[in-house]
């Protein structure tokens, strides 16, 4: 056993009153407060968000998450009127490839969570109106997965999986957001830059940017790139495990492009500032992939929870190195692309190998998120946190952001 899995998470935990949580956003993205943390002098900065441009410099590369939340979130009632609440997780079948699960017509099956689920004893059907047309989806309950069940979805009219999903579904806000989804959310809970369909909790620090922020940063001649992780509602599980290595880490994809890999290894000088969490382990997990092709590793495209942290030739890989093993695998294969999978758990002790500085937002006591955090700041993530509940920043999803920066 590591001795990262002795971690116990009662350490990690602070006092969050709801009052401090934000459960509607700022009207415009980038007035939202921006603390800023120098980790070279340890001094704490407020600001606002719009004045962010003014702490990057010219030799830093920002990486953002591009991947786009679905509307996972379904409500059906059954033969009686009693509501039964389907949140769609991942695809199980006909694939478990979550752009190839989107298009599928007729047929899937997707692992969900379900609300009221001893109201769910027959199947259910719904109707959604596309294109002009009444079309009516079934949905029938199979086995219990875990605290989950599979789901399997049919229809008969030749429109895709993510077309009556975006028609009759809703934005899947977080479960600490204690309010129905509203009109505003559809375009509040989405980044300005989401392109991929697949998330079904969105990669929140983003949230922050307008395009005009993104072309004011362009402007004074920062680099931008992009990565799709599809995030999945795994990011909310609280761990109740005391130690760490008693939490099973959720899967999620990740699509790596051969145009991303040829831009960072033609800029292995930059210092790469992650956009959220999810670009963090995204970054990390592509060098860990790279890394497993490099040495010849099994299952290489897919990250395990703890390999990083049991395998010593894994951090020893130069990430130039790494990165030029996932291109050669893309040219030897022909691809433009390559859809891999991570349960990455980032923890003290963890040494970044790709991102040097983190924009995010304040995450909640206890997660999976304050450990990659801690792995970054070390302990001073308390008196960072202490200042913004001091100062009344605004938490979680929708609340203010951080720049930890050196």
């Amino acid at each position: 056993m590591t001795e990262q899995k002795n971690i116990k998470i009662e350490d990690f935990d602070y006092e969050l009153d709801n009052e401090r949580i934000a459960f509607y956003p700022k009207e415009v993205r980038s007035t939202s407060k921006l603390l800023v943390y120098h980790r070279g002098n340890q001094q704490i900065e407020d600001s606002e968000f719009q004045n962010l441009p003014q702490f990057l410099t010219p030799d830093m590369m920002l990486v953002f998450n591009d991947s786009k939340v679905i509307h996972a979130r379904l409500l059906v009632h059954n033969a009686t009127g009693a509501a039964v609440e389907i949140f769609c997780l991942e695809p199980i079948l006909p694939t478990t490839e979550l752009t190839q699960a989107l298009a599928q017509t007729g047929k899937v099956t997707w692992k969900c969570f379900v609300g009221n689920a001893k109201r769910w004893k027959h199947p259910l059907g719904f109707q959604v109106d596309i294109h002009g047309q009444s079309i009516t989806i079934t949905a029938v309950k199979g086995e219990q997965v875990e605290n989950a069940f599979l789901v399997e979805f049919t229809w008969d009219e030749d429109v895709t999986f993510a077309e009556w999903v975006e028609a009759y579904g809703k934005m899947p806000l977080p479960p600490y957001i204690k309010r129905t989804a509203e009109k505003a959310d559809e375009n509040r809970y989405q980044t300005v830059y989401a392109h991929y369909d697949g998330s079904v909790a969105a990669p929140t620090a983003g949230l922050h940017f307008s395009n005009e922020l993104i072309a004011q940063i362009s402007a004074q001649g920062i680099d931008t790139e992009y990565v799709t992780l599809h995030v999945g509602a795994g990011t909310f599980k609280p761990v109740t495990a005391s130690e760490i290595g008693d939490h099973f880490m959720h899967d999620e994809q990740i699509v790596i492009r051969r145009e991303l890999i040829e831009h960072l290894l033609q800029n292995m000088d930059k210092k790469i500032v992650a956009v959220g969490t999810t670009v963090t382990r995204s970054l990390e997990s592509i060098f860990i992939i790279g890394a497993k092709l490099k040495l010849g590793l099994p299952n290489p495209l897919h990250v395990e929870q703890w390999e990083y942290y049991e395998n010593p030739d894994i951090p020893a890989t130069q990430p130039e190195k790494a990165l030029q093993a996932i291109l050669n695998y893309l040219i030897d294969n022909d691809l433009e692309y390559v859809t891999t999978s991570t349960q990455l758990m980032i923890v003290p002790s963890y040494q970044f190998k790709m991102m040097k500085a983190i924009i995010t937002n304040f995450h909640q006591p206890k997660s999976t998120l304050l450990l990659l955090i801690s792995a970054y700041l070390g302990d001073e993530w308390r008196k960072i946190y202490a200042h913004a509940i001091k100062n009344e920043y605004r938490f979680l999803s929708y609340g203010d952001a951080n720049f930890y920066t050196w």
